[in-house]
């Protein structure tokens, strides 16, 4: 059930914290994160009841959190926080320079409002002493769907159920709207708190780079965090892919996490399992592999998925199976599966489970979702180099059959991966149509020359029979992709997966790749999925 209307950000807010709440007061609140009162007398009277980064979500009885942003600091807003309901603020010192002297609420000063952001929320909250069992997925991709499958299997043993990442949060079947991979640390413990009252039993959570970052996963305890891949992504972050890579591997400390479960099968899996600081089970989709405690064995083709058998090296088995295609999701049904065994879960109670639900063949909307069988018409989320190799080599077209790709980059993001996206895609695709993706506030023609160039290298070194077309907009690109395609052919709309609005220079414009590929599909004769 989606939660309805939620209306405006500050209406929405509502959906990410707790109910009835009994309040902490304000002098509690500032010994969680070490906050030093100033300027106004302390009202010892003064409760609060919700905290936020935010003065346009602010609800009565926060505390507003003010915070350097990029352009201004946050404590520039405080009239708008008290207009909203603000009961007292919490700043860092250039932040204290801009409130007014005659500030009605009460004044805290830390040194660093972010890193004490989620301190501060945990004790508002209360997540120190109840909050659901929580399960961390990160890595490049993956991340989705394996949380999607780690709360599917959980479902199947009988667990009341959240979820937290890229597409949706939800509790108990309830659906809320993703902003970010991660929300923000305030949101985050808010809305495991509502989830604890809601009596969900475990939370399955995608964690990204920025989130730890940031620091929006502090003061949380994850039972098992699990690590999917590390390619190349989000640079504009990082600057290399070793800070990249020590940023990820911060989950995988006591600080964080209890324990963990790895994928062995990248250089970075592989650095991770042996320096992790907690309890770690390494995991490899090569057989061949004994060194790693579990390995998929007896792999076979299964409709579009695969049947495979998990063993561990002392000999326990897992058999299961995944309806969803490509061997990268062969990993996550795997790591998924090993990370409720990790959580505690029997063995047997475990094979029960996978046998009696199949909760591995989870839908997860806008990854690998096929839409059509003939031509294999597929939307995933695919939008870096790894991701569409893994993506087009997944999808098997007919005898004799081409694969065409439609996909683009994201404006204002990693410039590098570009080129090497449209070398991928020659290298693995017969038809490559570049186009737009999100441009945000670029210009699209040079995002797409840039993409196109990389193809171009490939098609005059390697590949000269792979063909190139570079046609805006998405829509009428993908309706050109299966105006080519033939009943044995296979289309990979790459880039964008779930996602329903196209942001062109700040405005949304509506697209869903789903809906043009079916609608495309349909208008070409051919027939779709139900």
């Amino acid at each position: 059930m989606v939660a309805q209307n939620p209306g405006t950000p500050r209406e929405l807010e509502r959906y990410l914290r707790p109910e009835n709440m009994a309040g902490l007061g304000f002098e509690q609140v500032c010994g969680a994160a070490g906050a030093v009162r100033t300027r106004t007398a302390f009202n010892a009277t003064v409760q609060v009841f919700g905290v936020s980064l935010n003065p346009q979500v602010i609800q009565p009885g926060d505390v507003f959190l003010g915070i350097s942003g990029a352009k201004r600091h946050g404590a520039e807003f405080v009239d708008t926080a008290i207009s909203n309901g603000a009961v007292a603020i919490i700043t860092d010192t250039a932040g204290l320079e801009l409130l007014p002297e005659d500030l009605s609420i009460p004044v805290a000063v830390v040194a660093n409002v972010r890193k004490s952001a989620a301190q501060i929320a945990q004790a508002v909250y209360g997540t120190k002493d109840k909050s659901p069992t929580l399960f961390a997925v990160t890595g490049t991709n993956g991340k989705t769907t394996t949380t999607f499958m780690i709360r599917s299997i959980l479902e199947a043993l009988g667990e009341v159920t959240g979820l937290i990442g890229t597409i949706e949060m939800s509790a108990r079947g309830q659906i809320i709207p993703s902003v970010l991979t991660t929300p923000e640390s305030t949101q985050l413990h808010g809305v495991l708190a509502r989830m604890a009252q809601q009596d969900v039993t475990s939370v399955a959570m995608e964690v990204s780079s920025h989130s730890l970052s940031y620091g929006r996963v502090d003061a949380l305890n994850f039972a098992v965090a699990g690590y999917t891949n590390l390619t190349q992504d989000h640079l504009d972050l990082h600057g290399t892919m070793e800070d990249y890579f020590q940023t990820k591997a911060e989950l995988f400390t006591a600080e964080h996490s209890q324990s963990a479960v790895v994928m062995v099968d990248d250089q970075y899996g592989a650095r991770l399992a042996d320096q992790a600081q907690i309890p770690t089970l390494s995991l490899s989709l090569d057989e061949s592999n004994t060194a790693a405690h579990w390995r998929v064995i007896e792999l076979e083709h299964s409709g579009l998925g695969h049947s495979f058998t998990l063993a561990h090296r002392d000999g326990q088995v897992l058999r299961t199976r995944t309806a969803l295609p490509g061997m990268f999701n062969v990993a996550n049904a795997a790591l998924a599966t090993v990370m409720v065994l990790a959580s505690g879960v029997e063995l047997d109670a475990l094979q029960k489970a996978l046998d009696a639900k199949d909760p591995l063949s989870v839908a997860v909307p806008g990854r690998m979702q096929v839409v059509a069988e003939s031509p294999v018409a597929v939307v995933d989320f695919a939008h870096n180099s790894d991701a569409l190799a893994k993506a087009l080599d997944s999808i098997r077209p007919g005898a004799n059959g081409r694969r065409i790709i439609v996909f683009g980059a994201t404006g204002e993001r990693d410039k590098t991966k570009r080129p090497d996206m449209g070398a991928v895609a020659a290298r693995h695709a017969d038809i490559v149509i570049v186009t737009d993706d999100d441009p945000h506030g670029e210009a699209p023609e040079p995002i797409r020359e840039q993409v196109a160039a990389g193809a171009q290298e490939v098609i005059r070194n390697e590949r000269s029979e792979t063909v190139l077309y570079n046609i805006a907009p998405r829509a009428k690109a993908v309706e050109f992709a299966v105006s080519l395609a033939k009943s044995n052919d296979a289309i990979l709309v790459a880039g964008r997966g779930h996602e329903v609005s196209q942001d062109v220079a700040g405005i949304d414009v509506e697209l869903d790749d789903r809906v043009e590929l079916a609608n495309a599909l349909n208008l070409h004769g051919f027939v779709t999925k139900s």
